[in-house]
C-alpha cells in the first residue's frame, strides 16, 4: 500500500471522483472533502460517490472549504502529506449570475487551503485552475509564459488570483504549489452545465440544442477538449513531482493539461451525434438554433501541453471520437435511454 494521504476537495466532482478511484485503485490513502451542493444534479454527486465510499482507505467528510475552523481541524486529525484542491465553485457563465458564490468557494475557500497547508505543511499542494484565465489571447496555442491578466468573466478572474494566492504563500511558506490549467474536460460521469451533456439532455428531451456563436461564426469558435482520463493521468504524474525552490524562484509553478488539439466545435457535435447514433443503434441529429457568444465565453481555447510533457513525459491523446463513445455509452445506460 502506498502509504501517502491525499486530501482531495471536490471529492464529489467529476475530476474530484475520477482522480480519487485511481489513487484509491493504486493503494493510496484518501481523505475527501465536498460540500455536495446542489449546482447540478446531486444524485450524480452521490452516485460517483456510491463508487468509493466502501474502500478502507478512503474517509468522506461533507463540508465546506469556506469553514476556516473545521478545515484546519481535518487537517490537524489527518495530517496529509498531498493536498489536492478541486473544490471550486465552477461555470463561466453562472458567475454573471451568482458571483458571490464563487468568491465564497474560489477565493475564501482557497485562502483557507493555504492557511491550512502553512500551519500544518505539507509535500506538495495542487489546485485546479483554469483555461479561462487565457481570456481573449488571441495568439495559440496558449503557453504558461502568456500574459493572463485580462480575464473576461469573474470565473476566470478566481481563478487567477488563485494562482497569485498560491505564489505568495509558497514565496512566503515554502509551500510546493503546482496550479493545473484545465482544458474543457469532459467524459462518463462528467458535470451536467458543460455543453456536450447539455446537447445530449436536451436531445432527450426532444428539445433545439443552443449554439453561442451565429451561424456564420461557427467555424471560428473551437475548444481544446480533454478528456477525463488524460487529466487524471496528468495530475498523477505531477503528484510526486513538486515544484523546487531556488534561490531565484518559489517552488510554485503552473501547468496546461489540455489535448494540445482543439476542435471546432461543429466538428464536435458532428462527432457527439456519431457516437450517440452509436450508443442507440439509430441515426442522431440535433436541431440547432444559433445565437451571438455569450458574455463571459471565449471564442479559442487551445493548449500547448510541452511544459506538461517535458516535467513528466505524457501528453493527453485521447480522441474525440473515443472520448464521446465512452461519454454517451454510460449516458445512455445511467438514464437508461435505449
Amino acid at each position: 500500500m502506498n502509504s501517502k494521504k491525499v486530501l482531495v476537495t471536490g471529492v464529489g466532482g467529476f475530476i474530484g471522483f475520477h482522480l480519487s478511484e485511481r489513487l484509491l485503485n493504486e493503494g493510496y490513502q484518501i481523505v475527501g472533502i465536498d460540500n455536495i451542493n446542489d449546482y447540478y444534479d446531486v444524485n450524480l454527486k452521490h452516485h460517483r460517490l456510491d463508487k468509493i465510499k466502501d474502500k478502507e482507505t478512503f474517509t468522506f467528510i461533507k463540508m465546506d472549504i469556506s469553514d476556516k475552523k473545521k478545515l484546519e481541524g481535518v487537517f490537524e486529525e489527518y495530517k496529509p502529506n498531498i493536498v489536492i484542491n478541486l473544490a471550486a465553485q465552477a461555470g463561466v457563465r453562472y458567475s454573471i449570475e451568482n458571483p458571490d458564490i464563487y468568491i465564497q468557494s474560489n477565493v475564501i475557500g482557497f485562502f483557507n487551503i493555504l492557511e491550512a497547508c502553512r500551519h500544518f505543511p505539507v509535500e506538495h499542494l495542487l489546485y485546479a485552475s483554469s483555461s479561462s484565465v487565457y481570456g481573449s489571447n488571441k495568439k495559440v496555442p496558449f503557453e504558461e509564459t502568456d500574459f493572463v491578466d485580462n480575464p473576461v468573466s469573474l470565473y476566470a478572474a478566481t481563478k487567477k488570483s488563485n494562482e497569485l494566492m498560491a505564489h505568495t504563500y509558497s514565496h512566503l511558506y515554502n509551500i510546493p504549489a503546482t496550479g493545473l490549467r484545465f482544458f474543457t474536460v469532459y467524459g462518463p460521469m462528467g458535470r451536467p452545465d458543460m455543453a456536450y451533456f447539455g446537447f445530449t439532455d436536451k436531445y432527450f428531451n426532444n428539445e433545439s440544442i443552443r449554439i453561442y456563436n451565429n451561424g456564420n461564426f461557427a467555424n471560428d469558435l473551437y475548444r481544446d477538449f480533454t478528456y477525463i482520463d488524460d487529466i487524471v493521468t496528468g495530475i498523477k504524474g505531477l503528484l510526486d513531482n513538486p515544484p523546487v525552490k531556488t534561490s531565484e524562484k518559489a517552488p510554485h509553478t503552473v501547468f496546461n493539461i489540455g489535448n494540445n488539439n482543439p476542435e471546432k466545435l461543429m466538428v464536435f457535435i458532428n462527432n457527439l451525434e456519431q457516437a450517440l447514433s452509436n450508443s442507440l443503434g439509430r441515426e442522431v441529429e440535433f436541431e440547432k438554433i444559433y445565437e451571438p457568444i455569450k458574455a463571459g465565453d471565449v471564442p479559442a481555447t487551445y493548449a500547448s501541453t510541452d511544459k506538461l510533457q517535458e516535467a513528466i513525459g505524457f501528453k493527453p491523446e485521447t480522441s474525440i471520437q473515443d472520448g464521446l463513445q465512452q461519454f454517451t455509452d454510460w449516458y445512455v445506460e445511467y438514464y437508461n435511454k435505449k
